[in-house]
């Protein structure tokens, strides 16, 4: 995530700290790494109003390449308005400093709706452990949740239309900064809903860096004569 290896993002989201305030926020979820997920019928739930969507871009601009501004909207009022999260989860979403709260926001196309569509992430304040993905679709001037993956360790992105999905999965006795491997997971909005697109699971080397099984740093290597 975020340029980071593999490792290095699986070291960066897995943190003690972050883990114990998972178990707050999202308490129910299940905790065997494949995640709950939204993968029905859009609801007719409508979350919010927003601000009157962007304008499909116009002939010049698609002939030149350029891309459509997004009209920007306020991801926690979304989310504190979607009936679809629980009372309790919009409870615990507090912002880490002052008005700064742990959310990512995205913009993109995904539902080839004419306003783009937003992507947004929930993480812990202190060590950004990805808690839940949120896609939202503007319809007649309003947001409605037609996707959400609650889970610890969960991230969602935008890929070139496709929205890419992607969770930490442990193994019994796993560390909790060094999970087994991850899985990523393509969906595609097919007709009125997201659709399981394509899956891949990545297992991490327990030899590599300071992920050694016994929990200690490997030895080094004796020099070449």
């Amino acid at each position: 995530m975020r340029g980071l290896s593999a490792r290095e993002r699986a070291a960066s989201i897995t943190a003690v700290a972050g883990l114990a305030a998972v178990g707050v926020l999202v308490a129910g979820c299940s905790t065997g790494g494949t995640g709950s997920r939204d993968e029905g019928a859009a609801r007719s739930d409508e979350v919010a109003s927003t601000a009157p969507a962007t304008s499909p871009p116009a002939a010049a601009d698609v002939e030149s390449g350029a891309a459509p501004a997004a009209e920007r909207v306020d991801p926690i009022a979304l989310l504190k308005a979607d009936p679809k999260i629980g009372e309790r989860t919009k409870a615990d979403l507090k912002p880490c400093t002052a008005n700064a709260y742990p959310v990512d926001t995205s913009y993109g196309n995904l539902t080839n709706s004419t306003a783009p569509d937003v992507v947004v992430n929930v993480m812990t304040c202190g060590d950004a452990v990805g808690i839940g993905t949120y896609v939202y679709r503007e319809e007649n001037n309003r947001y409605t949740n037609v996707f959400m993956a609650e889970d610890a360790a969960v991230y969602g992105t935008i890929d070139r239309g496709d929205l890419i999905v992607t969770k930490q999965v442990y193994a019994k006795g796993d560390p909790v900064a060094y999970p087994s491997g991850e899985d990523v997971i393509t969906y595609r909005w097919s007709g009125n809903r997201f659709t399981q697109h394509d899956w891949v699971h990545n297992d991490y080397s327990k030899a590599v860096g300071d992920g050694g099984i016994d929990g200690t740093e490997p030895s080094p290597s004796e020099p070449a004569n």
